[in-house]
């Protein structure tokens, strides 16, 4: 077991040998840290929360009360592998998180970026990979294998169905279900989710410059009201590439993208 000096448990918390404690990190009461977790400096972990397996969290995260985080994952295959869940910096989760480390039958890693807000009962299934900048409203949950890029927004009471992309600045209005991959900057709500118009209070949308904002609105257009096939869709992109970087966002998705998009 190492712990920094510097870090404060409450005495009636439970550090197992093995664990990982970083400077300044601050264990509320009632928290059980297992064998093989890494505390990064300046983590906050919220009372009755359990951390445990081989999970690792980064720097300055914020964990709420009640949260149960690198448990075994809900996969009926698991069998005890020795899977991960790998947290980054600067995280804020609200109370009552489940996140769940990884299958050897996906990545073996469950993964989550840099500077999310996650509010409270918000649920992370195995193998999930969240990039940064990302925000999940309350008691939204990510099915197994979601992935989820840069600046995508979910609202409160949604469900991500597994294997589904969420690409960079997409918003996912309040309690829809999303059973297919939702392309870059489009907003989509309702059960099943269709497609809205374009997200254009992204913070990936805002930093494009007005040339290529214009572009995601006519790659829109393409998508939902010319009635083009995905592959027309794709020919299109692989024309205007050099020219324009936001279409690597495109590119990116596409190249991962499994499910058919919503329509």
């Amino acid at each position: 077991m190492s712990i920094s000096p510097f870090a404060r448990i409450a005495a009636n918390s439970l550090v197992e040998a093995g664990a990982v404690i970083g400077a300044n990190v601050t264990i509320g009461p009632f928290c059980v840290i297992s064998a093989g977790v890494v505390i990064g400096e300046g983590t906050t972990i919220g009372s009755h929360s359990v951390i445990t397996g081989l999970t690792t969290l980064g720097c300055d995260n914020n964990f709420g009360s009640y949260s149960s985080i690198g448990e075994v994952n809900q996969d009926l295959k698991y069998a005890g592998e020795p899977t991960t869940l790998v947290i980054g910096d600067r995280n804020l989760i609200g109370h009552h998180a489940t996140f769940h480390r990884g299958t050897i039958q996906g990545s073996g890693v469950t993964q989550i970026g840099n500077d999310n807000r996650f509010s409270n009962g918000v649920h992370i299934g195995h193998d999930c990979v969240v990039g940064d900048h990302t925000q999940i409203g309350d008691n939204s949950g990510l099915a197994g294998h979601v992935e989820l890029d840069d600046d995508a927004q979910i609202g409160y009471m949604c469900a991500i169905h597994q294997f589904c992309m969420l690409g960079n600045g997409v918003k996912i209005l309040d309690q829809s279900g999303v059973v297919q991959d939702v392309p870059p900057f489009v907003m989509a709500g309702g059960n099943h989710a269709q497609p809205l118009g374009v997200n254009v209070k992204s913070r990936a949308f805002l930093a494009l410059n007005q040339e290529q904002q214009d572009l995601v609105h006519t790659l829109y257009e393409r998508f939902y009201h010319q009635a083009l096939s995905i592959d027309e869709v794709k020919m299109s992109l692989k024309v205007m590439e050099s020219d324009f970087p936001v279409i690597g966002f495109f590119d990116r998705f596409f190249a991962r993208s499994a499910r058919g998009i919503v329509r």
